[in-house]
């Protein structure tokens, strides 16, 4: 291992460690564990030590290098463009948890619907949510991480939407 001037061998896995644990929940997909990601991150982060060039924060060189590499991973492992149809999305960004889906919102409000329900009010939804919230809703509905405090807003404003439409009311 290369340990940087001014560093102990500690330090410079501690930085590491730290490094790899802030980032690792970011990019947790389906097959790939948090200690998966972190485990490469650790690896990703030893392997740019060789480029590292003393007198700069080593902490912020390794997190932009390592989030750099991870985000390069994804895109060359779970991206597909429709010009290149050989290449087959194989894994979906995970949700952390399945507290945030749509799905789950909706039992835990017990809003249990049939099949008619659902489409209307996805149809309800599709045409009253402001497009600001459209990206982060289909996500959401998609089961692909979206921050805890994005996911409150949609869903309070979700709950409006169907309150208004007679589909919700509050207990």
């Amino acid at each position: 291992m290369i340990v940087p001037e001014g560093y102990t061998e500690q330090e410079v896995v501690d930085l590491i460690m730290k490094v790899c644990e802030r980032s690792a929940h970011k990019y947790v997909f389906y097959g790939y564990t948090t200690d998966d990601i972190k485990q490469q991150g650790f690896i990703i982060c030893l392997e740019a030590l060789q480029r590292y060039v003393p007198g700069n924060p080593l902490e912020n060189f390794l997190a932009v290098n390592l989030a750099n590499r991870l985000k390069n991973f994804v895109r060359d492992n779970f991206i597909t463009s429709n010009t290149n149809e050989d290449k087959i999305k194989v894994h979906q960004p995970a949700q952390l948890n399945n507290d945030n889906s749509i799905q789950n919102w909706f039992e835990v409000q017990s809003l249990f619907l049939d099949e008619m329900d659902k489409k209307e009010i996805i149809r309800i939804i599709d045409s009253d949510l402001p497009a600001r919230m459209r990206l982060d809703y289909l996500k959401m509905s998609n089961n692909i991480y979206v921050p805890k405090n994005r996911v409150n807003e949609i869903l309070e404003c979700i709950q409006e939407i169907l309150e208004e439409h007679g589909y919700y009311e509050e207990r």
